[in-house]
């Protein structure tokens, strides 16, 4: 029986979770998702990632470029940008920019105008955005470039069904609900929540063979570990949840009938 609180081996793509250089499993799972996707064994695929940091320190993209991949890492931080280059040194493939990533769409520094700024294709492979502020804003604000898969940090002590975008008026970070809303709006299918949220593009998501049910109900794919108690409770008693989860046992019931 399906109950709110899924364990995670019993999401699609969570099992997966395990850390090179990430923080919260992203590198399992993004390896597991371009296995399923056709881009594993020899692809040599393009990614970019901001704050990149040192192009190492918890990157979720890292280990990608380690085994190929080129790479646009966007760092903002002086010092840290002085170590980027270091690594970018060491890696050649990697393109490493030092610059403010902007929303504003008359700004020459938004996301698009940036990256025109590099050979990069405009359906490239990957994108991990990590700013710990207006992470959804700049993806929104994206509108040239379309990658296959995004990485997209979210505040995750914010239970499902709350919209939240971070703002200076005390709201820090983007709630799940927020972000999936863009999401999809942007053509993407949500596919798993590590802390971050991994989104594919629309028309990819059948090769990943994820049951239905998560692509009708994608609260299902929130992990409620970064919950206090009292929001595990309230997350798991909302109405909303509670006809979901009776739709899909509904429809599970009828699948078993002989």
């Amino acid at each position: 029986m399906l109950t709110r609180t899924i364990k995670r081996k019993n999401l699609p793509l969570n099992g997966y979770c395990h850390n090179v250089y990430s923080q919260n499993g992203e590198d399992g799972v993004l390896s597991e998702l371009l296995l399923r996707l056709g881009m594993s064994v020899n692809y040599q695929g393009s990614c970019v990632e901001f704050g990149a940091w040192d192009g190492k320190h918890l990157s979720n993209t890292f280990a990608l470029v380690e085994s190929g991949w080129s790479a646009v890492y966007i760092e903002l931080d002086v010092d840290r940008y002085k170590s980027l280059q270091k690594t970018a040194a060491l890696y050649p493939k990697i393109t490493p920019i030092n610059r403010l990533v902007e929303f504003d769409s008359q700004s020459i520094n938004t996301i698009d105008q940036i990256l025109r700024e590099t050979p990069l294709a405009k359906n490239f492979d990957l994108l991990s955005i990590d700013i710990d502020s207006y992470d959804l804003q700049v993806w929104q604000s994206m509108q040239i470039y379309q990658p296959k898969i995004v990485v997209i940090e979210i505040n995750s002590s914010f239970r499902t069904g709350l919209r939240r975008i971070h703002n200076r008026k005390g709201t820090q970070g983007n709630s799940f609900t927020s972000t999936l809303e863009i999401g999809l709006s942007k053509g993407y299918k949500l596919v798993c929540h590590t802390g971050n949220l991994v989104f594919v593009k629309a028309e990819l998501f059948p090769l990943l063979k994820i049951p239905r049910h998560f692509s009708e109900y994608p609260e299902l794919l929130f992990v409620n570990y970064f919950l206090s108690q009292k929001d595990r409770l309230i997350d798991y008693l909302t109405p909303n949840r509670k006809i979901i989860l009776g739709k899909i046992r509904a429809s599970l019931r009828h699948l078993n009938k002989p």
